[in-house]
């Protein structure tokens, strides 16, 4: 059954966190819900493109419950050892491009079952391309897909037509814009990045997941840009809960597809929603209070430069709230990540205090900012 009016997916990178994707997806079907098309970023595009290409949900499924890390990563040892500083990249090509013919197939775009958008940059131009707009759909896509996923450093760039291509992670992690060809109608966003998650020395684990922890924080900030003044189409911006795994995690797959599937199921009737009365704005919106304690507040000045109709700075140098009824959407809360001391705290509300729990943001629910 299709939905009563169109909307498009949009399913960004985030390493092996975005087989959250794949619960998304069954969550979506479930519902009889299919988007008009689907755009895909790093996996995100490995996931839409099997979509896109035919692939079940259940064998979506079965294959990343089978996947390990060999399928993925093996040290390009030749180039390491001959080309050194020279070597374009970490890891060989071969293991990932099996996988991706494994889930998409050989086909073009114009060979797909379902409308596919790919997101890549032009390592050398710094140009973004997205692979299945009009006049860029003559390639295969499963070289699309691996330019898509291929972090520069980690994988070889792709070349595509006499280009070399990388992930569009670099550029836009979440193409949401990408989404307004797709057709009329909702977008929704699944962002697995989660890059403001507390973590724990990063500094002592290693090149890859230094590297990784930095990614993750460029591509939260350049979306928080992005997304700062969005209006219109309505947006509903799906965050499963996979913030506390790393980027590189290969034995919580069953975790990642549940987390995935509870979030999207819990959207459904907000999706149905925005089809049938649509709306400017992020969404879902959630009614919350906002609260400093004074006593961690350091007078560091912070959220008023962040937020400045939300905070001011009083007579004492401390932050107070101007305006503390607030309607969050999933993106709203940076002046809490921001803060130092953690003083500040968001709390939902209906009408009066919703108890004593803090409204879930950005960062890991077991950290300093949720508290």
């Amino acid at each position: 059954m299709s939905s009563p009016r169109n909307f498009s997916l949009v399913l960004g990178g985030g390493g092996l966190k975005g087989l959250a994707h794949i619960g998304v997806l069954q969550a979506l079907e479930e519902a009889g819900l299919r988007p008009s098309g689907v755009v895909g970023s790093s996996i995100g595009s490995l996931i839409a493109a099997a979509w896109a290409a035919g692939r079940s949900v259940e064998f979506m499924r079965e294959r990343a419950l089978r996947l390990k890390r060999k399928d993925v990563f093996q040290v390009a040892h030749a180039d390491m050892a001959f080309k050194r500083m020279q070597s374009p990249a970490v890891y060989r090509h071969e293991p990932l491009d099996r996988l991706i013919d494994d889930m998409v197939g050989d086909k073009t775009f114009d060979e797909l079952t379902h409308p596919l958008i790919v997101n890549t940059v032009d390592i050398n131009s710094g140009m973004q391309v997205l692979w299945g707009l009009p006049g860029l759909r003559y390639v295969r896509v499963a070289d699309a897909v691996f330019a898509s996923c291929a972090l520069p450093g980690i994988l070889p760039p792709r070349e595509i037509a006499g280009r070399w291509y990388v992930d569009g992670a670099v550029a836009d992690n979440l193409p949401v814009k990408a989404a307004t060809v797709c057709g009329a109608g909702p977008i929704v966003a699944v962002d697995v990045s989660a890059s403001m998650a507390l973590r724990s020395e990063v500094e002592k684990s290693g090149f890859a997941w230094t590297y990784a922890r930095g990614l993750e924080i460029v591509m939260q900030t350049m979306l928080e840009r992005t997304l700062r003044q969005w209006r219109t189409p309505p947006l509903l911006l799906v965050h499963p809960r996979v913030e506390d795994y790393p980027m590189f995690v290969f034995d919580r797959t069953q975790e990642l597809m549940a987390e995935g599937y509870r979030t999207m199921r819990q959207l459904i009737p907000e999706l149905l929603r925005l089809l049938e009365a649509p709306e400017e704005g992020i969404f879902p919106k959630t009614p919350v209070r906002i609260h400093v304690d004074r006593g961690r507040c350091i007078g560091c000045g912070a959220c008023a430069l962040k937020a400045p109709g939300i905070f001011q700075m009083d007579a004492l140098g401390k932050a107070e709230v101007v305006a503390p009824r607030q309607a969050w959407s999933p993106l709203d809360g940076i002046y809490i990540r921001n803060c130092p001391t953690w003083a500040i705290s968001a709390r939902p509300v209906t009408g009066e205090w919703m108890g004593d729990q803090p409204l879930p943001i950005a960062a890991s629910p077991s950290s300093p900012a949720s508290s």
